[in-house]
């Protein structure tokens, strides 16, 4: 990864960079997604590029990544592609590589949760003035032959005033005008977006695409991947490199190892020290760690509804299961899952407390354990969300 300029290093932050990680924009080599980069390189070359692709898929496979190949590919100059027709490689001297590392490119825009300095956080959703910023930018004179390209970094996370004035925009696209929706929630987008969008599905990496990118990803940072817990970063990360990558460098380890001793311990759950951890992932600049997590939890969750399903998975999950889950209690803690899913996304959508929303899907947890019905009815949510140990 290049070095950043003096005047970078006072940039904001971007609230689609994984702290101490290269930015996708700068990550060079995209890993277990080759299928999908074809896809999108014979499109280009044929001459058959949808206007609007919607790439989909879990957060941190490459999505991103993806979406700013195709955006160097299609703005750089014939002579600056490197990868012919089955790859979107540009030569990395290529003028159009250096513009687009340095954000500096007139024929890309990036659309994105902005971030307050004075609150020190992102916004939770993308605001309409964002995409108002299209306005302009389609009304420019591309380069003689040339590509605009907007790339909007997630699709899913536009408020309802964002999403309408980007459907405008889809309805009656520019020439040569390429927009790139990133979504890992595509059902939270318009069906009206969705539908002027050629759709692209990503799937998970593989073991080994996932070890190579962690690898490739710690060795742009001049550091080494962790000698231990390497494994068990892959197993919590489902195929995401983001996602090992955010444990790796949040304390992600032992926060999963908290996570399952809270779930050891049930039904007793020792309060003090919850909201002491409570306190400190809601604390001002602690986003990533919270929502790793969110991750681990509703992990956890599921591999434990998965083990009382099924009766496979880790020794100790089947005997939690057996223990916690009792019969024809299965579909409740699935509910519960559920709810802790939608109440998630909505505490960001609607700017909620997040630690009384947290607390409230520990508390559906106990009860849970304890043998309520079912705590994650939408009836009975409210009267979690204001318990207070």
């Amino acid at each position: 990864m290049a070095r950043a300029r003096p005047q970078e290093s006072e940039a904001l932050p971007e609230a689609d960079r994984l702290e101490g990680f290269a930015h996708p924009r700068e990550t060079s080599t995209l890993f277990g997604q080759d299928a999908g980069e074809r896809v999108l390189a014979e499109a280009f070359a044929a001459g058959r590029m949808h206007h609007a692709w919607l790439l989909t898929g879990r957060r941190g496979i490459g999505k991103a990544t993806l979406a700013y190949r195709l955006a160097k590919h299609a703005l750089a100059k014939a002579t600056e592609r490197a990868g012919g027709t089955l790859s979107l490689a540009i030569a990395a001297a290529a003028t159009t590589n250096r513009q687009v590392l340095a954000q500096s490119h007139p024929g890309l825009l990036v659309v994105r949760r902005p971030y307050d300095p004075r609150s020190r956080r992102f916004a939770t959703s993308i605001p309409v003035d964002e995409v108002r910023r299209l306005r302009p930018f389609l009304g420019l004179t591309g380069a003689q032959d040339g590509f605009r390209v907007v790339i909007v970094d997630s699709a899913d996370e536009l408020n309802g005033n964002a999403a309408n004035a980007l459907l405008k925009a889809l309805e009656e696209p520019p020439e040569r005008t390429l927009f790139l929706l990133i979504a890992s929630e595509p059902s939270r987008i318009l069906p009206t977006i969705r539908s002027r969008c050629q759709r692209l599905e990503l799937p998970p990496l593989g073991d080994l695409d996932l070890e190579r990118a962690l690898r490739a990803a710690f060795a742009a940072t001049g550091a080494t991947p962790p000698r231990v817990g390497l494994a068990q970063l892959q197993q919590l990360a489902n195929g995401s490199v983001r996602a090992a990558l955010q444990l790796a460098g949040n304390g992600g380890l032992e926060l999963f190892d908290r996570i399952a001793g809270m779930f050891a311990a049930l039904p007793e759950v020792d309060w003090p020290a919850t909201h002491a951890l409570l306190d400190q992932l809601v604390a001002a600049g602690n986003e990533q760690r919270l929502e790793a997590f969110y991750d681990l939890f509703l992990g956890q969750l599921a591999a434990l509804v998965r083990a009382g399903a099924r009766q496979q998975g880790e020794a100790n999950l089947q005997a939690l299961a057996r223990r916690l889950i009792g019969p024809g209690r299965l579909p409740a803690w699935a509910a519960l899952w559920q709810a802790v899913l939608g109440e998630r996304n909505e505490a960001a959508r609607l700017n909620l407390d997040r630690k009384a929303t947290l607390l409230a899907a520990l508390v559906g947890l106990e009860s849970l354990a304890r043998g309520a019905s079912d705590p994650a009815t939408r009836s009975g949510w409210h009267s979690l969300r204001i318990h207070d140990s």
